[in-house]
């Protein structure tokens, strides 16, 4: 008991959105204090992470494509889970560290912001990962529910506020009422397919291939999902696979825009699903709250413009989209002898 005391004075407590594409650290009291790609860099075949477990986050993400044959730049996660658990681990223990001043005697207490499509085997995984990384207590927070506290929602009031967050590895869609989610759905994937699409376009029109962070680069640059006011363009570099030679194309936003339509119709349908299995009363609620978009994913030009002509619903992207789960965890975070005990510890059967 006085050690835990002890080490409640001398240690932050963090929360963590732990992303595919990006990871956000949040401490009590601090707000968000760190924010790096969920990236790795180590040397092929023994995971062993480079320039002495430095090579993490930006400076491992800066590696993605330009590594020679003996030097891997790894994403640990994918859709939202664990995929490389040593890799993870490492990853973990490296932002923790850098919390923490870079100290290695420091055990912080931790919540984790998951998806809500997350399994019993994957919470047991970031559970696992994380107390290997340095922390002395985990729990766990569904990450609409976390991005819904982030953005402000009323979500402990009974009525219905509908939360759509857009990340890397899953899009989560929930309506939440009275502090717990009352309907939800988890579609994995998300931001990802959307590069994968644009990866597939370039190779299908141009003979060109780029890789993901090429594509992610366009997306955001020229993609859309509502006809824009003024189409734009952006000049793309890849390798010509016929020549196999490096080549220069000019695409257009109406041409990524047509290449994103598959991945943005899974997250139509995945929100009309969730609608159709709403309350009545709840649903009722949302024709007057509408839908609020969280995540990186909630950038795309026009995507709320193209979800409101969908749903019939009012549609808002929430302010600084991409730390909305982060600053839910430090919302929970300043609440915590409160809160602490009806978070998830991840080891309860599903």
């Amino acid at each position: 008991m006085f050690l835990d005391s002890l080490l409640g004075l001398i240690s932050k407590d963090l929360g963590i959105d732990l992303g595919t594409a990006n990871t956000l650290v949040c401490a009590r009291g601090e707000g968000i204090i760190l924010s790096e790609p969920s990236v790795v860099a180590v040397r092929k075949g023994t995971n062993k992470v480079l320039m002495n477990g430095e090579a993490v986050g930006e400076k491992a993400r800066q590696m993605l494509g330009r590594c020679p044959g003996s030097i891997e730049a790894i994403r640990p996660m994918k859709n939202g889970v664990i995929a490389d658990f040593e890799i993870t681990e490492a990853m973990l223990s490296y932002f923790i560290r850098k919390a923490h001043g870079r100290s290695r005697f420091i055990h912080p207490r931790v919540i984790v912001a998951v998806p809500s499509g997350i399994t019993t085997v994957e919470k047991r995984a970031v559970i696992n990962s994380a107390e290997r990384a340095g922390a002395r207590e985990v729990r766990l927070i569904r990450e609409p529910m976390a991005a819904a506290i982030g953005v402000g929602l009323p979500v402990t009031e009974p009525r219905g506020s509908m939360v759509v967050d857009i990340g890397g590895g899953t899009a989560e869609v929930a309506v939440i009422s009275l502090s717990d989610i009352v309907q939800s759905s988890s579609l994995r994937g998300a931001g990802d397919q959307m590069n994968e699409a644009i990866v597939k376009h370039m190779k299908d029109v141009y003979n060109l291939q780029i890789g993901e962070p090429t594509a992610e680069k366009v997306k955001i640059e020229i993609g859309s999902a509502y006809p824009l006011e003024e189409e734009l363009q952006k000049e793309v570099r890849g390798m010509d696979t016929l020549a196999g030679l490096p080549r220069t194309v000019t695409v257009r936003s109406e041409e990524i825009r047509e290449a994103l339509r598959d991945p943005l119709e899974m997250l139509v349908r995945s929100i009309k699903s969730t609608l159709e299995h709403t309350p009545p009363e709840l649903a009722a609620d949302l024709i007057e709250t509408g839908i609020t978009l969280a995540g990186g994913g909630a950038l795309l030009r026009g995507i709320d413009r193209m979800l409101a002509r969908e749903t019939g619903l009012p549609v808002r992207r929430a302010e600084d989209p991409l730390t909305a789960v982060a600053r839910g965890t430090g919302v929970v975070l300043d609440q915590l002898e409160t809160l602490w005990p009806i978070l998830e510890d991840g080891r309860e059967s599903a």
